[in-house]
């Protein structure tokens, strides 16, 4: 009898879309449940970019194959929108257009990483990053971080963390789970760091734009030149342009890196599809009105959530400065009783949550950081102020 792969079954479901699953399972039964899990916008793609895919599939020029590591229009547009908004000069040959923004972080990492190296992830971290690791055969070594540091990773943490076995750190900033947002001095000391000890960076800049108050994004290979050599960029339309379900990512890297992910995604996918590539290139060339929009109700939303979840009893959470996501400790209220029930971890906290508010978070496990809950503010601003609502009454509000 055949069994799968042990790679396969060692490896965990991601926890965000297992929670949105058991979410719409739930609403299918008839269950009224709010979800602050996936982190998807809940507006509509703007109609600029679908009108552009509209076109795209009425092209018989797009119904064939197309080259590999993306149409050289979009290649050549993510690098210049990549020099608009990180300030980093680069050209098409440095760009491979993937299937998604997870799709760019698995083939980097698989062009980087060998088995036995070392990869430094900050925690709490995005679920997706350890998987992809562990099937490079890489080794990752989580750094963590809390509140009481902004959940940013310093340079100190990092050398003491780095051996010589160290090939690689993944830098995100916002930073998904925490909306925790590095200074450009922040951002220009750790580069420094990674650049003097000849370690490669990831960084993820998906949440690029979405950015607020006083917080600044930096791009690192931009802020420090001498780190670019060794670092690669991944980002994506879909959280900048509420275009989740249209997979559409990219790599941006030294021409060496992206000449491998271009070996490897030819093997793996072809060419990713060109009606959402059109999109994507109506997306990255034109006016960022619409995300400002978006932005805007995101940043009303952020305050309200904030404020809400201090309100609760057993749950503290700092301000996030980027992202959509507030990442909340919920230390205080493990081991009180809750609807009858002492939970002792925020997994099971989270299944109170649901079971008996019908409200679905993400339990701090999920971003190697027992004793937290990631909440997103990516969904209508009724349905946010009711499921907190929901959890006001559960755990009680404070005093």
């Amino acid at each position: 009898m055949s069994e799968v792969s042990h790679r396969i079954r060692s490896m965990s479901e991601s926890a965000t879309m297992s929670i949105t699953a058991q979410s719409k399972a739930m609403r299918a039964a008839g269950r009224d449940v709010i979800g602050y899990g996936a982190g998807e916008p809940d507006f509509p793609t703007p109609p600029a970019i679908v009108e552009a895919a509209v076109r795209a599939a009425r092209d018989p020029a797009m119904h064939r194959y197309t080259p590999a590591p993306g149409l050289p229009e979009l290649r050549e547009a993510v690098a210049a929108k990549t020099h608009r908004d990180s300030g980093l000069e680069t050209n098409a040959s440095q760009v491979l257009i993937t299937n998604g923004g997870k799709h760019a972080v698995y083939t980097a990492v698989h062009c980087l990483v060998d088995p036995g190296d070392e990869v430094l992830l900050p925690a709490p971290y995005w679920v997706t990053y350890p998987s992809v690791v562990d099937l490079a055969g890489g080794v990752t070594v989580p750094i963590a971080t809390d509140e009481t540091g902004g959940f940013k990773v310093s340079v100190d943490q990092l050398e003491a963390a780095r051996t010589d076995r160290t090939k690689l750190l993944i830098f995100v900033s916002p930073s998904n789970p925490t909306g925790a947002v590095y200074s450009p001095a922040e951002v220009a000391e750790i580069g420094r760091w990674a650049a003097e000890n000849a370690i490669w960076v990831l960084t993820d800049e998906i949440y690029e734009h979405l950015v607020y108050e006083d917080a600044v994004f930096s791009s690192l290979p931009a802020v420090v030149p001498e780190a670019a050599e060794r670092c690669v960029i991944v980002n994506g339309v879909a959280k900048t342009y509420a275009m989740t379900g249209w997979r559409v990512g990219w790599m941006v890297g030294p021409a060496e890196v992206i000449s491998g992910a271009t070996k490897l995604q030819g093997h793996l996918t072809s060419n990713v599809s060109n009606v959402a590539q059109m999109a994507a290139l109506e997306a990255v060339s034109g006016s960022l009105d619409e995300v400002m929009r978006m932005r805007e109700a995101f940043d009303r939303r952020r305050k309200t959530m904030h404020r809400m979840l201090n309100s609760i009893k057993g749950i503290s959470c700092v301000r996030p400065q980027g992202a959509f996501y507030c990442f909340a400790s919920v230390k205080e209220a493990l081991g009180s009783e809750i609807g009858g029930v002492r939970p002792q971890t925020s997994l099971e906290l989270a299944d109170i949550c649901l079971n008996q508010a019908e409200v679905a978070l993400v339990p701090g496990e999920a971003f190697g950081a027992p004793g937290y809950a990631r909440f997103s503010y990516a969904l209508g601003d009724e349905d946010l102020v009711t499921g907190l609502e929901r959890l006001q009454d559960l755990l009680g509000t404070k005093t």
